[in-house]
């Protein structure tokens, strides 16, 4: 229940990492959990005054502040959506407009999970107008309770020129980079592969480069 510095030392360590291992490129990132109608992200809130080995930091950051500050890029997404019980569809809709709108997001996840109702053309022309992606997640299409209102996202994302990612959400090693069914999905829908904005690392990186990092593209 009590959140420390301490708790998230993979992120910080991500920092060591090279940026090429095995002629991969490694990007820096974190999935961040959407937790409040005003577009508020996970530890935000929470103080982190002291480092890993229990040093006081000079400057006053959030955990949240501590965690990303040297990360790529960050997926938001809500996962437990109970603080919404109740909202209106124009408060959930600005929720995530909120969350698209911030500079260090580059990707909305899993929203067709969430179980969150929202206007879907009113996200979708945020994301468009901020040069934000839009996630087409194989995991959540492996349940046909999700599979409804992913598959709405999607068309609606090819209909009005919005640019996707396409990941599998593994949840065990073996699934790592396997999407068949988001595949399959795009290609019942005939989505435009030009959308498709992690299709090739060239063109991933020009979507939004890494923040303040150059990196090659070859």
């Amino acid at each position: 229940p009590e959140q420390h510095i301490r708790n998230f030392q993979f992120f910080l360590n991500q920092g060591i990492w090279p940026r090429v291992w095995d002629g991969v490129m490694l990007l820096r990132g974190a999935e961040v959990d959407i937790v409040s109608l005003e577009g508020g992200l996970f530890a935000e809130d929470i103080a982190c005054p002291e480092s890993i080995v229990g040093h006081a930091y000079r400057a006053d950051k959030s955990l949240f502040e501590r965690v990303v500050g040297d990360l790529d890029y960050l997926i938001a997404s809500v996962h437990n959506g109970s603080f919404a019980d109740g909202a209106t569809v124009a408060q959930t809709t600005r929720m995530y407009t909120a969350v698209l709108e911030r500079p260090d997001v580059l990707v909305l996840g899993h929203a067709g999970r969430s179980g969150v109702p929202f206007d879907v053309d009113e996200v979708l022309n945020c994301a468009r107008a901020h040069h934000k992606l839009i996630e087409i997640n194989n995991h959540s299409l492996e349940s046909r309770r999700h599979h409804g209102a992913c598959r709405a996202i999607a068309e609606r994302a090819a209909e009005l020129g919005v640019g996707i990612v396409v990941s599998s959400d593994a949840h065990i090693a073996p699934a790592i980079g396997q999407f068949p069914h988001a595949e399959r999905l795009l290609e019942e829908i005939h989505f435009p592969e030009e959308l498709i904005m992690n299709r090739d690392r060239r063109t991933l990186l020009g979507a939004r480069p890494p923040r303040g990092q150059e990196l090659d593209d070859h």
